[in-house]
């Protein structure tokens, strides 16, 4: 009888370029897909609402691929440790293999569960598949992990250029029989009570052939202009790859040597992976980057007591500051915002309304169809100067000289927030903080941070 090979897929939703993939299909033995939604594993963080979202319809695409090749994707959800281990006897496979994930909790369920199947004879290899440079790859000349982006990204481009990407199969050899598999429809990713999800779907086509077919788009049409543009909210010119690098429809093997193959200069844009790969080298190295200050001298910022109500404006875009306003209504109805307006939205938080950090980020992670285990609370932490070669914390983004400067004619504050257009200031509510006192009240608690911090 043949013995199976199972391809565990996680962060990896793709045919092409997926190495654990194509290492299955080189033993000529069957093959299963596996697809484990995990919430019960300990430290595993729950995916937040637009992401479920993203991955119902990813989910679905590579399914339907799987099939039109000759194999399939199983459903199974639990702890991923035993749920793996049960679809292993359940086909009686002897091989399973995956794609390499980064944050602490996800290596202690890999290590463990690679260990066990390993002691019951089962073969297991897993592969680097998300990131261009592996973590422990990149070290400064003492041996340390590096903390400012442009010495680690200095050296990820001195070391040997990223492997070229795997081509897509054709054919993969799948089970006589299948083991039982859930129905995507009986875990309820999608919202219906309410349906929160139509601007989701009006701006949205998850799956690799979308992928590629927006990274075709934008290599054609929008790179040679991406230096120049890209920090105007309202001139179209992101790349829209960022939930397909997060979900692995695309893999940044393939992003990084199209877009060199594309012959337009693209130093800025290939500089944005290096941020995602900074982030993840982060990560692995501070696996409780979503919770624990990455400079431990912010454990004792003065954070003032919650005030819900203004928590709420931020997150319904009714601050009555126009800029920050029309990027959380982005948010809300597209599930990205683009990332100058990023940038503002949490300054705004942090620093003028004196929220901490991590309710942002929450926030964030429940609305980003994007958000990443490794890049949502690296970025927050950026912005809040706790971080990684963060921003200083006295630099606080001004919002009403950030769309003077970069949403010159209110093009981006009309579309997402009209009541602030000229015609409509009487319907725009009043700001909920004074933009000048909240900055100095937030330079004053980083003073008293430092004074309480010194030695």
């Amino acid at each position: 009888m043949r013995q199976p090979s199972i391809v565990w897929f996680r962060d990896d939703l793709r045919l092409a370029d997926n190495p654990a993939l194509r290492a299955a299909i080189d033993r000529g033995e069957p093959v299963i897909g596996l697809y484990v939604l995990d919430e019960q594993s300990d430290g595993i963080r729950p995916l937040g609402g637009a992401a479920k979202w993203w991955l119902d319809g990813s989910l679905r695409s590579l399914s339907a691929r799987l099939t039109e090749r000759g194999s399939t994707l199983v459903l199974r959800r639990g702890r991923a440790a035993s749920v793996v281990e049960e679809v292993v006897k359940d086909a009686g496979a002897d091989a399973v293999f995956w794609s390499r994930r980064y944050g602490g909790a996800e290596r202690e369920v890999d290590a463990a569960l690679k260990s066990a199947l390993r002691g019951s004879g089962v073969t297991v290899a897993s592969f680097g598949a998300s990131l261009l440079f592996e973590p422990w790859t990149v070290q400064t000349g003492a041996g340390t992990p590096y903390s400012v982006f442009t010495p680690f990204w200095r050296a990820c481009q001195s070391m040997p250029a990223p492997r070229a990407p795997l081509p897509e199969p054709r054919e993969i050899p799948g089970p006589q029989s299948e083991p039982t598999s859930d129905d995507l429809d009986d875990w309820a990713l999608l919202p219906t009570d309410p349906d929160w999800a139509g601007g989701l779907r009006e701006t949205w086509e998850p799956g690799e052939p979308a992928a590629r077919a927006r990274l075709r788009e934008f290599l054609a049409e929008d790179l040679a202009e991406y230096d120049r543009s890209r920090d105007e909210p309202s001139a179209g010119a992101t790349s829209g790859l960022s939930p397909r690098l997060r979900w692995g429809e695309l893999s940044p093997h393939t992003v990084w040597h199209e877009t060199i193959e594309s012959g337009h200069p693209a130093g800025r844009f290939l500089s944005e992976l290096g941020w995602r790969e900074f982030a993840s080298h982060v990560l692995y190295h501070h696996p409780d980057l979503a919770t624990k200050n990455l400079r431990p001298e912010f454990d004792a910022f003065p954070w003032p007591r919650l005030r819900p109500a203004q928590l709420r404006a931020w997150q319904q875009g009714r601050t009555g500051v126009p800029l920050v306003d029309a990027g959380m209504r982005e948010l809300w109805r597209t599930g990205v915002m683009h990332n100058r307006i990023r940038m503002v939205t949490a300054s705004f938080l942090v620093k003028n309304l004196l929220i901490d950090w991590r309710r942002g980020e929450e926030w964030f992670w429940d609305t980003l169809v994007d958000a990443d285990g490794a890049s949502n609370p690296f970025n927050w932490q950026w912005v809040a100067g706790s971080g990684a070669d963060a921003a200083p914390y006295f630099r606080v983004f001004n919002p009403e000289l950030q769309a003077k400067k970069f949403d010159p004619h209110s093009e981006y504050i009309r579309q997402w927030a009209p009541e602030y257009g000229p015609d409509a200031a009487d319907l725009a509510p009043p700001p909920i903080v004074d933009l000048a006192q909240s900055r100095k009240d937030a330079l004053a608690a980083y003073e008293r941070m430092r004074r309480t911090s010194r030695p």
